[in-house]
């Protein structure tokens, strides 16, 4: 319900979110959930980690975030890519029958 009242705002003729078209919404679900507050902000940083953390490119975590290119990604999650891809390739080494040192 959170969700559908915020896109039917959006979709309102607006010209986008303002902060207050999430706020109320995110505090009720909060408050109904009975979970600590967490802004909308923090929902969005968690989903992009998310993503990264399981593989997804950065090119597809940006348009995702609705950025055209990749730099505010690479800036603020490019710590997560790295990691996963030391994982990746130590997971894919053990397969080959390579013992990776850590």
């Amino acid at each position: 319900m959170v969700i559908k009242t915020i896109v039917a705002k959006a979709q309102g003729g607006k010209g986008g979110w303002s902060k207050h078209d999430v706020q109320y919404p995110m505090e009720k679900a909060v408050e109904r959930a009975g979970i600590e507050p967490v802004v909308f902000h923090e929902l969005r940083h968690t989903y992009a980690s998310d993503l990264i953390k399981r593989g997804v490119q950065l090119m597809i975590v940006a348009d995702q975030l609705g950025h055209a290119d990749t730099r505010m990604v690479e800036k603020h999650y490019g710590h997560l890519a790295q990691t996963t891809k030391r994982e990746a390739i130590r997971n894919g080494a053990t397969v080959l029958g390579i013992n990776p040192t850590r």
